[in-house]
């Protein structure tokens, strides 16, 4: 990629942020380091890395931990050196974020591919982390228990000490010392222990003379009785110095061995560290994943003459929503670039400060961030070809003073560029033509565009030439695209609108800001009538794109409200029917415990009418019905499809007819009506609703007069014996089932007694007594009150539609 582009784009202030991200110093080298890729497959490999680690940040706390760049101190110990230990210390925390990390995607390497591949060049070295904790403290100390013989040597250093010190002190606390002595304190001079001496007392003490203060006064002398205690001190010092130094010798050792396992794993994880860094940044700047487009069967020579531009099967850029990166995300108005297939070149024009440089940094910029393997301030659903190269000649000059040198600069540049470029390359040019006389500029901007155009290179061309807006309004492959101005507030608006070229504001700008009428009228003459013909018409096709986007975002609101109306009137009738299936269900259930009730009683009139010699033929008819009703209430309930009831009349409702309304199901008048809409006065309400809501009330009661007697009503057994008073009085039924949840023991138990009394007198073939899972402790109690009943013939467990373990189903005693 060419470097001076990456710099005008500013991707070197990206890069700065990204690193900011990271949390060691390998990955932020790495990241200051990142330039984009023309390799398609890397640069998809890349965005996977940064989207699996958006995904695992969403959801886990991960990072590298207290890793550090120990490359350095590991080679070091390859050949020969030794580290201190708060070094030591640094290699083992480094060495326990890899493994700590290669653990987790060693267990998660099918949810995280990427990164895990990554992963594997981990090392996971636990003998070298326990080896250098056992020896090495957290302060950075070599602990006494790194060997038997160091424990054994500071032991006799703090004896040795304590010995000297003992000794000492008898100078300072014996009364003919004492008074010879500046003051009782115990020093060092030399690594040696002595004591301060007045000097007038020179000789009076046998020492040896270590120092003397500045002043001559005092004397820092080492008695000769003390000597070889301090001695003894020192020589147990170097010795354990010595343990100490081999220690640390061996456990470099051990470092430099495993070197070349060590420092691929540093680079590794400097990897992981970086594409976590590359999600934070993701979060940061609101980015998604753009799809990359593949340009490597693009070939780089001119298409034939005779292929159209429109079918050559060349990528376009497609950027929805996009902002700057560098910009505040809460302020920045953010452009939308989707040009039709075969377009090759953009040619945006606007006001002076309208963004027209801030657009062309903003697709050159997201291009490069998408191929290095960066998330983009960008919607979902953008896409970008994989450019070999890009190139940008952007120039920030836009003052009235430019020179010649700025001109030859600029064309310096693009020369530059138009070498180098290809049809797999993405130029982008500001102010092409600019700095020099108006007429040849355009003349030159147009040819420039021309050849890239016929190369079929990817352009972005920024220009105030109206020659540039006719070239691309007639030439097949390039579109216009302006930013907005507002004449009122005289500022522009940064919208960027693709398909029409920017108005010219100049004498619109000078009367707003109070240039004399009869000035602006003089100017006004001097333009060709053309020209101004056109500028109105842009005009007016501007104000009417935005009349249609204001009314296609009115539509879309529309059909947003209608498609959340639609939901939930689904979700109502679903859950209405929901309703009716359960009630349906308890009704069948209810049914089916009266043919047992009915079934009941017929046996008991049958068994009256054996004892009583009667004849059972008037019971036959009766029988005949009751297996009817049996065979009507085990059928299956069918659920009813949810969709949005229609009338059941063709015939279009009238002011002042009596409807129902569905939703609330009450009665009211229709008082006025349209194609779509109703009012209705029900009651005190007066309410505006859907056609669709209401139905006749004449319909109502037609569909309910038209039911079978059947479903409006249980069925009559007609029989002179059903009509016929029963020799047996049942009492009323208690109902079907019986509801304990929450009651203690001994209160369930009364209730069951006497629910079960008032069953078996109804006659009830079965009852259901609900008592919840829970424990299990009520169920138990409940079942061994059961079993052994006098009134109950068996007890199971309920079904599964039931309750199941919550429920016991039990069949009382005839």
């Amino acid at each position: 990629m060419d470097s001076k582009t990456l710099t005008v784009l500013d991707f070197p202030k990206i890069l700065s942020r990204l690193a900011d991200f990271c949390d060691f110093s390998g990955s932020a080298e790495l990241a200051r380091a990142l330039t984009p890729t023309p390799d398609y497959d890397e640069a998809v490999s890349r965005l996977a890395e940064t989207t699996e680690a958006c995904k695992l940040l969403s959801t886990h706390d991960l990072s590298v931990g207290g890793a550090h760049d120990i490359r350095e101190q590991v080679d070091l110990c390859a050949h020969g050196g030794v580290l201190d230990p708060k070094e030591l210390l640094d290699v083992q925390s480094t060495l326990e974020s890899m493994r700590s990390l290669r653990r987790y995607f060693d267990k998660h390497a099918g949810e995280y591919p990427a990164l895990a591949e990554i992963a594997l060049r981990l090392p996971a070295q636990a003998g070298l982390i326990e080896a250098i904790a056992r020896c090495i403290t957290e302060n950075g100390e070599v602990a006494d228990s790194a060997s038997p013989r160091l424990y054994d040597l500071r032991r006799q250093v703090r004896v040795a000490h304590d010995r000297l010190m003992a000794r000492l002190q008898r100078y300072l606390s014996d009364p003919e010392t004492a008074t010879k002595l500046q003051d009782t304190v115990i020093t060092q001079r030399d690594g040696r222990y002595v004591i301060p001496l007045r000097a007038e007392f020179k000789g009076q003490v046998k020492s040896i003379v270590h120092d003397q203060s500045s002043t001559g006064a005092t004397l820092f002398i080492e008695p000769l009785a003390v000597v070889e205690l301090n001695n003894a001190y020192r020589e147990a010092q170097i010795a354990e110095r010595d343990e100490v130094r081999r220690i640390l010798i061996e456990l470099c050792g051990q470092v430099g061995l495993l070197a070349g396992e060590i420092v691929p794993g540093v680079a590794a994880l400097a990897e992981l560290d970086l594409a976590f860094a590359k999600a934070k940044y993701a979060q940061a700047v609101h980015g998604s994943e753009p799809m990359l487009l593949n340009t490597s069967n693009v070939e780089r020579r001119k298409p034939p003459d005779n292929v159209r531009r429109s079918t050559f099967g060349v990528p376009t850029v497609k950027l929805l929503n996009a902002r700057h990166p560098l910009l505040d995300p809460e302020t920045v108005v953010p452009v939308t670039i989707d040009p039709a297939p075969g377009t090759f070149s953009v040619v945006i024009t606007g006001p002076n400060t309208g963004g027209k440089t801030v657009t062309l940094k903003t697709v050159g910029l997201l291009a490069v961030m998408a191929q290095s393997g960066l998330h983009i301030p960008a919607a979902s659903g953008s896409e970008l070809p994989c450019f070999h190269a890009i190139f940008a000649d952007i120039g920030d000059e836009q003052s009235i003073e430019q020179s010649l040198s700025t001109f030859s600069g600029h064309i310096t540049n693009i020369i530059r560029i138009l070498k180098k470029a290809d049809r797999r390359s993405l130029v982008i040019l500001d102010e092409l033509g600019a700095g020099t006389d108006p007429q040849e500029g355009a003349a030159l901007a147009r040819a420039i565009l021309a050849h890239l155009l016929g190369q079929h290179i990817t352009t972005f061309v920024a220009t105030h030439y109206p020659e540039l807006k006719t070239f691309a309004h007639t030439t097949e492959g390039v579109v216009n695209a302006s930013l907005e101005f507002d004449i009122q507030t005289l500022s522009p608006t940064y919208k960027l609108t693709l398909g029409l070229p920017g108005r010219s504001n100049a004498l619109a700008i000078a009367a707003r800001l109070g240039l004399p009428q009869e000035i602006i009228e003089a100017a006004r003459a001097e333009v060709n009538p053309n020209d101004l013909r056109t500028d109105k018409l842009i005009g007016d096709i501007h104000r009417q794109r935005k009349q249609a986007s204001r009314e296609r975002e009115k539509a879309e609101r529309a059909r947003s409200e209608a498609r959340k109306l639609e939901r939930d009137l689904a979700e109502r009738l679903e859950k209405i029917e929901e309703e009716r299936q359960q009630i349906l269900e308890k009704a069948r259930a209810e049914g089916e415990l009266e043919v047992e009730v009915l079934k009941a009683q017929l046996k008991s009139i049958k068994e009256e009418l054996k004892r009583a010699r009667q004849p059972l033929e008037a019971l036959a008819e009766v029988e005949e019905k009751i297996e009817a009703v049996e065979e009507k209430i085990q059928e299956p309930v069918k659920g009813r499809k949810s969709h949005v009831a229609r009338r059941t009349s063709h015939t279009p409702l009238k002011v002042g007819e009596k409807v129902i309304l569905r939703s609330l199901g009450n009665e009211g008048t229709i008082v006025a009506i349209d194609e779509e809409e109703a009012e209705v006065q029900a009651g005190a309400l007066r309410l505006r609703v859907r056609v669709e809501e209401l139905k006749r009330k004449d319909d109502e009661q037609e569909a309910v007069s038209a039911q079978p007697p059947a479903k409006r009503r249980s069925p009559e057994l007609h029989s002179p014996i059903a009509n016929r008073q029963s020799p047996i009085a049942l009492a009323p039924s208690p109902g079907m089932e019986l509801d304990l949840r929450g009651m203690m023991s001994e209160d369930a138990l009364d209730k069951l007694e006497a629910y079960l009394d008032k069953a078996y007198l109804a006659g009830m073939p079965f009852v259901r007594i609900i008592h919840g899972k829970g424990s299990g402790k009520l169920r138990q109690v409940v079942r061994e009150a059961l079993r052994g009943h006098p009134h109950v013939k068996s007890f199971e467990e309920g079904g599964e539609k039931e309750g199941g373990e919550g429920v016991t189903v039990a069949k009382m005693a005839n």
